[in-house]
């Protein structure tokens, strides 16, 4: 086993929406509360500080009304095909208190309008990577990537 397969998680899909669309949702604080976490979950608070060293603040609610804060910091930007976020920094770079993992979403232009969407997490430990896994890493991002491909279809 690689320190890239202990570490690492990776979701790819092929979407029929070009990848400024997809750029666009993921740095939009409005939008990325329309698809950003499995229905019936919702994001009940959304505050985007778009740029490098700026932060993300996303809190999750579940159909019961439980609210779940997130708070990160974007690392690396690049407009239309990369965007890296992490929860080891709460804002600035003040350390949270245990990280978990390092997003990166990459965006490759397929032509016709077609992105190759790729989402990986990488984990500070083997054991975290095991642990988003079981929590369903896999059925959860795929259903929130089904999610904004639909919610950028619709409009």
């Amino acid at each position: 086993m690689t320190a890239t397969t202990q570490h690492e998680l990776v979701l790819v899909r092929e979407m029929d929406v070009p990848r400024e669309k997809i750029y666009k949702a993921w740095t939009d604080e409005n939008s990325i509360k329309e698809w950003f976490v499995p229905k019936p979950w919702s994001i009940a608070e959304a505050k985007l500080d778009v740029r490098p060293g700026g932060s993300s603040y996303i809190v999750m609610q579940d159909p019961d009304g439980n609210k779940y804060p997130n708070s990160g910091v974007y690392l690396e930007l690049v407009e239309n095909e990369k965007i890296v976020f992490t929860d080891a920094y709460t804002s600035a770079w003040v350390p949270s208190e245990k990280p978990f993992f390092t997003g990166v979403i990459l965006l490759e232009d397929l032509g016709n309008g077609r992105t190759k969407y790729t989402a990986k997490a990488l984990h500070w430990r083997a054991e975290d990577k095991d642990a988003h896994e079981k929590m369903g890493f896999h059925e959860g991002w795929g259903t929130v990537a089904d999610q904004l491909e639909e919610y950028l279809k619709r409009g």
